[in-house]
C-alpha cells in the first residue's frame, strides 16, 4: 500500500505555506536570521516541534513566520515546499498563504506578489508541480488583518489565487463577524474555505457555511457532533479537508484511532485528506494517506477514489481535472495489472 500511494499521483487542498517548509529550507532560513529561536540543527527542530496544546503550536508556527523576511525568503521557502510536493507525486495544490504576517512585517505587497508567483511558475516549468493560493485571514489577528488581507487579494493580487480563507485561533473569535470579506471576496469570483469546526463546536461550521457560504471546510472534526450538520454536508456533498496528523499533533484529539474520520465516512460526508503544516507535524502527504488508509481498511483503488475526491473538489480548471483524474485511473489500472501478473504467472 505505502508503495502504491508514493507512486499515486495526488492533489493536496490544505497545506500551509509557512507549515509546509522542508526542514532543510527551515534551517536555512534560521541561519539567514540567527536572532531568532527557531532550532538551527534538524533534531532540535523536531523537538521545537512537539506541541502541548493548539495555542503552543501557534506559538511555534508565529516563530517560523518571523524568519520570512524578505521577498528571496519567500521565493527560497516556495520552491523548497514545490520540490517537496513533487517528491511526493502531488501534481496540484492549493497552499494557504498569509500575506498579512509577510507584509506587516516589512515585505512590500508587491514584492511579496512577485516572489510566490516567481516561485509558482518555476514550480510548474520545471517541477510539473501546479500551486494555487489561498489567502487567508489570520482570525485572531482581528478585523484589521481581515480588511488587510482582503484589501492584498483584491487590490494587489496574485495570478494563482483561487480562494479567500480563514485560520488561527477559533476559541473566541466568531466566524460570522468576517462575513463583510467574504461577501467581498467572493463577488470578486474567489471561493470561501475557512477553518471551522477544529478547535471550536459545530456552531463554527454552521457559521462558516450559512455566514461565509463555505464550499469547503477546514478540518470541521467536531461537525461529528452535531447529526444534522452531519447530513447537510453529506446532501450537499460538502468536503471537509482532513488533517489527521495535524489533529493529533495538536490535541485536537488524543490519538489516530480517535480521529473521528470513521464516523464522518459512515455519515457519507466528502473527505480529503491534507497535511496542513507536515514540517510542524513530522508527516507528509504519502504518509497520511497511509495512515487513513490503514484506519477505514482501505483497498488501492479505495485510495485512488480518494484521492480523486481531492481532485474533484479542488478549484483547478475542469480541463485540468480531466487530466489529473485521467493520470489516477491509469496509474491504478497499471498497478493492478502489475499486482495480478505474479498470480496469473504461478497459476
Amino acid at each position: 500500500m505505502e508503495s502504491f500511494i508514493a507512486g499515486l499521483p495526488k492533489a493536496e487542498l490544505h497545506v500551509h505555506h509557512v507549515g509546509s517548509a522542508p526542514a532543510e529550507t527551515v534551517i536555512e532560513l534560521a541561519s539567514r536570521h540567527p536572532a531568532s529561536k527557531v532550532p538551527k540543527e534538524a533534531g532540535e527542530l523536531a523537538d521545537y516541534f512537539a506541541f502541548r496544546d493548539f495555542s503552543h503550536f501557534i506559538e511555534a508556527y508565529v516563530s517560523v513566520v518571523d524568519l520570512i523576511r524578505t521577498a528571496d525568503d519567500v521565493r527560497l521557502l516556495t520552491i523548497g515546499i514545490a520540490r517537496d510536493l513533487a517528491r511526493q507525486n502531488v501534481r496540484y495544490a492549493e497552499l494557504t498563504v498569509t500575506p498579512y504576517s509577510s507584509v506587516r512585517r516589512g515585505i512590500p505587497a508587491a514584492e511579496f506578489m512577485a516572489a510566490i508567483e516567481d516561485a509558482r511558475i518555476a514550480a510548474e516549468a520545471e517541477l510539473g508541480v501546479v500551486l494555487r493560493w489561498c489567502f487567508d485571514i489570520p482570525g485572531d489577528a482581528g478585523l484589521g488583518a481581515a480588511e488587510e488581507t482582503t484589501r492584498l487579494a483584491l487590490d494587489v493580487g496574485a495570478d494563482g489565487l483561487v480562494s479567500l480563507g480563514l485560520a488561527g485561533r477559533e476559541a473566541g473569535v466568531s466566524r460570522a463577524q468576517f462575513k463583510p470579506y467574504f461577501d467581498r471576496a467572493r463577488a470578486a469570483g474567489l471561493h470561501s474555505v475557512p477553518h471551522a469546526g477544529e478547535t471550536s463546536g459545530s456552531e463554527s461550521v454552521w457559521e462558516a457555511l450559512r455566514v461565509l457560504g463555505a464550499e469547503r471546510i477546514g478540518h470541521g472534526t467536531t461537525a461529528v457532533t452535531d447529526e444534522a450538520l452531519l447530513r447537510h454536508l453529506a446532501e450537499h456533498r460538502i468536503p471537509l479537508e482532513v488533517c489527521l496528523t495535524s489533529n493529533v499533533a495538536t490535541r485536537v484529539v488524543a490519538d489516530a484511532e480517535q480521529h473521528p474520520i470513521r464516523q464522518l465516512v459512515r455519515a457519507g460526508v466528502p473527505i480529503t485528506v491534507n497535511t496542513d503544516d507536515p514540517l510542524m507535524f513530522g508527516t507528509d502527504l504519502n504518509r497520511e494517506y497511509a495512515v487513513v488508509a490503514r484506519l477505514l481498511g482501505l483497498s488501492e483503488p479505495q485510495v485512488a477514489d480518494l484521492a480523486k475526491t481531492s481532485v474533484e473538489t479542488s478549484f483547478m480548471d475542469p480541463l485540468a481535472k480531466r487530466r489529473l483524474m485521467t493520470e489516477i485511473d491509469v496509474y491504478l489500472a497499471n498497478w493492478m495489472t502489475a499486482s495480478r501478473a505474479p498470480e496469473e504467472h504461478h497459476a
